[in-house]
């Protein structure tokens, strides 16, 4: 069906499944929350433990049956969470309790230097294993529990190796010997030579991870993953069975991790961590090195005069394929096994994505089996304005602006285009813990920054059962009706819901193809992929993000590059001072038909695995296709040679737009990202077509012109979005009539004002008077006030023939409910606050009531509420009503 026809007709499927967070709570309960669900304009959801206090016991079972009959019952769908709490792959305690042998094993390489020559040196190496600074500092700790630890550690020697030092942080690779066989009872006895020497002890511990995944499961280990599948997965299917592939739709993967260090920034060769390990690891690693690999082990940790870009890369490349097929490919496999799908997603912050410690090693490969993208967006990671680096919030090493606003949604619904087993599907959760200050005005910011960048399936988060206020990530949508926004939400659900059918189900039309930097990272110095997708955002260039897997999927006609139906212009690689030879080979190919391809900045230096790229250098100096472009000079460049699908009548670096193609024609979504700057602007589209203007917030068509156009005038307020349909069909819808403002009136005048809770609504009292508009929430007023405020006012009016009238309100913060001489203007719940009144408003006395609905924030000023300003409260104005005539045209 013709998607524009669909939405209008309210037919528009579900593309929302928010988390239900469960702690056991009563049936009747359960049940209302399911029916809040359903009535904010939702068809699914996502159960998640919470942690429930019987998980996988029968009260979870009892309680899991409530949520399905519920669901059932409504015809709604329900994802199941995969684990008893996030990040996924504690499987209820089972590794811990049951398998301890399979929770997450590491490689600890520790390092000592000593002096030579030193003949029939005795090196003590027995303390790298299950010994540490406490065994001999034992202040505050006892005696008892140090041998328990020693005894549990589970650490062995597994490696000793020798090297002469070039510097602090460098070895010479080529004096790399390997020494175990001199391993005698916990000492090594070796001539050291002369010289300064590097002693690496290489320990497999499952100790030194990040604390907070310390006990889970190894996802580099079948049978770990295994456990996971026998735990939870099989366990509902076992209760739940027939609930599968109807009511149950998938399961809900949350955050897994490597976990072998705490946070983002765990660049191998950079930062000192123990890495992820498996026993056999040695032998595969063995494969790809082509010579003896323990001894090249200590290049993952420091440098070496040469070879370690390949070490690393090589063990990376291993280890990121060994996550995606024994952990991801377990787990997806098990779900299509049983008819449900496979989603979720990894911490991607800071662009840990493409490394150890928070990441999994390569973003596209680890969500390779899934059968949806996903991303995730919380505790302020995505501010409007905060987009330029850095910023100082919730973390101690603040948040990557750049990566959030440029980079996390375009790789995610890059991975839901490029992949056919997504089919265009990028899901994100998004809107947890921002704090009660966040309301509906943030959250649908954050909702069409997704959209306009292709993602197309959303996770809210959250609603929450247990007992208001609850502390644990706020907000919650219905907080036991005490959020009193809730009542609007499903204005922001039904608008996520149209848009997304828009965007779905067709080919996203886009000109440049971006090289994702995982694979160059790991080999040497390397360009984040977000810096040119920065460059090709602010100027209306769009893009998706390919990884290399993916290139070998990729085929050419007349130089056009294709991948899954889509077409693009040209292949843009970020500066990389290596990358895998395998990349070479497939660019070779790529360029000897044609494809235009960019190198950022500089051409590589050579391959991952140290060798020449000489003859590649050469013929790409000499083929006018391959060009070296500087990052500043890129859009420019991109624009010369006509590889762009919009072009603007002048530059605006806070416009987004995305376009997507159906059959019937074009959808193109533009967004003003800016928090404060209007956009005035011209959009010129490359061919001519039947243009309508769609609003998703009011369900409502009409034509820009009676004939084709392919220019149009954009004129957007900070945080506003416009959807164009570009047809090949005429569609039934009136003819916009372009209107110019020719004079205005401010009201004036004493406003009434009371104030009502989410409780008491529509019951107002604590009535005051205000002689000007000013913010509610000031310390002198009402600055602890959640609820609405509602502001009374008469005024007269002189009409005048010909003119259509609109009502601007100025200011708002943040919801408002407008009624104009006692008829129902509708919601509005960001900016423009403009509402029609032309055939409402009287000649003479005329009757305005202006509701207004803050958030919960300058009630409870909660902790995550202070990493955003706490914006004013009420109506700030000024209040206007504008003139408006038919446009002459000149």
């Amino acid at each position: 069906m013709d998607k524009i026809k669909k939405v209008l007709n309210n037919q528009e499927e579900n593309y929302l499944f928010p988390f239900l967070w469960m702690h056991g709570e009563p049936a009747e309960v359960i049940q209302e929350y399911v029916t809040k669900i359903y009535e904010s304009g939702i068809r699914a959801l996502c159960v998640e433990p919470r942690p429930h206090p019987d998980y996988l016991k029968e009260r979870w079972w009892q309680d899991l049956t409530v949520v399905l009959e519920a669901a059932k019952e409504k015809k709604m769908k329900v994802w199941l969470f995969d684990d008893v709490h996030f990040p996924t792959g504690y499987a209820n305690g089972a590794i811990l309790k049951n398998h301890p042998e399979l929770r997450k094993k590491y490689l600890k390489i520790t390092q000592v230097d000593y002096h030579g020559p030193q003949k029939d040196a005795g090196i003590i190496v027995k303390w790298h294993a299950g010994g540490d600074r406490n065994t001999i500092i034992t202040v505050g700790t006892e005696p008892d529990q140090l041998k328990k630890a020693l005894h549990e550690s589970g650490e062995k020697v597994i490696g000793v190796i020798a090297a002469k030092l070039v510097n602090y942080e460098t070895v010479n690779t080529d004096t790399l010997v390997d020494i175990t066989a001199f391993l005698d009872h916990g000492v090594v006895y070796w001539d050291v030579p002369e010289g300064d020497w590097r002693i690496f002890t290489l320990v497999e511990t499952f100790c030194g991870g990040e604390a907070a995944t310390e006990g889970y499961l190894n996802p580099i280990d079948p049978a770990a993953t295994q456990v996971l599948i026998d735990t939870v997965y099989q366990a509902h299917y076992k209760h739940l069975s027939a609930y599968f592939g109807s009511t149950i739709v998938g399961f809900f993967t949350d955050e897994p991790r490597f976990g072998n260090i705490k946070g983002p920034d765990a660049v191998i060769g950079k930062t000192e961590m123990v890495l992820p390990w498996r026993e056999d690891l040695l032998e595969i690693l063995g494969e790809e090195l082509a010579e003896n690999p323990k001894k090249l082990l200590p290049l993952l940790l420091v440098d070496g005069t040469k070879q370690q870009s390949f070490v690393r890369y090589t063990y990376m490349n291993v280890i990121s394929k060994l996550y995606s097929e024994n952990f991801t490919g377990k787990l997806a496999g098990w779900c299509q096994e049983h008819g449900v799908e496979y989603i979720g997603h990894l911490i991607e912050d800071n662009n840990a994505h493409g490394r150890l410690g928070y990441g999994a090693g390569h973003y596209y490969r680890a969500l390779k089996d899934q059968t949806m993208a996903g991303i995730d967006v919380v505790l302020h990671q995505l501010l409007p304005g905060l987009d330029s680096g850095y910023f100082k919030t919730f973390t101690s090493t603040g948040w990557d602006g750049e990566f959030f606003h440029y980079g996390l949604a375009k790789m995610g619904s890059s991975l839901g285009h490029l992949d056919p087993k997504k089919k265009g599907r990028t899901m994100v959760e998004l809107y947890g813990a921002y704090g009660w200050s966040e309301g509906l005005n943030l959250m649908k910011w954050i909702t069409d920054h997704m959209l306009v960048r292709g993602v197309n399936h959303f996770v809210p988060h959250a609603f929450d059962m247990a007992p208001y206020p609850d502390t644990d990530c706020p907000p919650h949508f219905y907080a036991h009706g005490n959020n009193p926004q809730y009542r609007y939400l499903h204005l922001l659900m039904n608008y996520t819901n149209r848009l997304a059918e828009l965007l779905s189900e067709g080919t996203h039309i886009a000109s440049s193809l971006i090289l994702y930097h995982a694979e160059a990272e790991w080999s040497g110095e390397a360009m984040l992929f977000q810096k040119p997708a920065k460059e090709l955002t602010q100027n209306q260039i769009d893009f998706d993000i390919v990884s290399i897997d993916m290139l070998k999927e990729v085929h050419i006609e007349k130089g056009k590059i294709y991948l899954n139906g889509e077409q693009f212009e040209n292949l843009i690689i970020p500066y990389a001072e290596k990358l895998p030879g395998d990349f070479f080979i497939e660019l070779k190919k790529m360029v000897t038909l044609g494809a235009a391809i960019i190198f950022i900045n500089d051409w590589p230096n050579e391959s991952s695995e140290g060798l020449s790229i000489e003859n590649h250098l050469e013929a790409w100096k000499q083929n006018e296709s391959v060009q070296v472009i500087s990052l500043e000079n890129l859009a420019t460049y991109l624009r010369n040679q006509k590889m762009f699908e919009i072009s603007l009548n002048h530059q605006d670096f806070s416009l987004r737009y995305y376009q997507y193609r159906h059959p019937e024609g074009d959808v193109y979504l533009f967004f003003n990202e800016s928090p404060d700057l209007t956009i005035k602007n011209e959009v010129m589209l490359k061919k001519a077509s039947h243009l309508y203007l769609y609003n998703g917030m009011t369900n409502e068509i009409r034509a820009l012109s009676q004939t084709v156009k392919k220019h149009f005038k954009l004129h957007l307020a900070p945080q506003e979005t416009l959807v164009i349909l570009a047809r090949k069909e005429t569609l039934q819808a009136e003819i916009l009539q372009e209107l110019e403002e020719v004079d205005q009136q401010e009201i004036n005048g004493k406003w009434q004002v009371s104030l009502s809770d989410a409780n008491e609504y529509p019951k107002f009292d604590r009535e005051f008077s205000l002689n000007e508009l000013e913010n509610i929430a000031k310390p002198s007023i009402y600055p602890d006030f959640s609820g609405t405020i509602r502001y009374m006012i008469d005024f007269n009016f002189n009409k005048k023939d010909s003119m259509r009238y609109f009502l601007d309100l100025g200011e708002v913060f943040e919801v408002v409910e407008v009624f104009f001489n006692e008829q129902n203007l509708g919601t509005c719940i960001s900016k423009p606050y403009l509402f029609e009144i032309t055939d409402f408003i009287c000649q003479g006395k005329n009757d305005l009531t202006i509701e207004v609905t803050n958030t919960l924030g300058t009630q409870q000023k909660d902790f995550l509420s202070q990493y955003r300003v706490l914006q004013p409260s009420g109506l700030l104005g000024a209040v206007k009503i504008l003139f408006l005539a038919a446009k002459k045209n000149k």
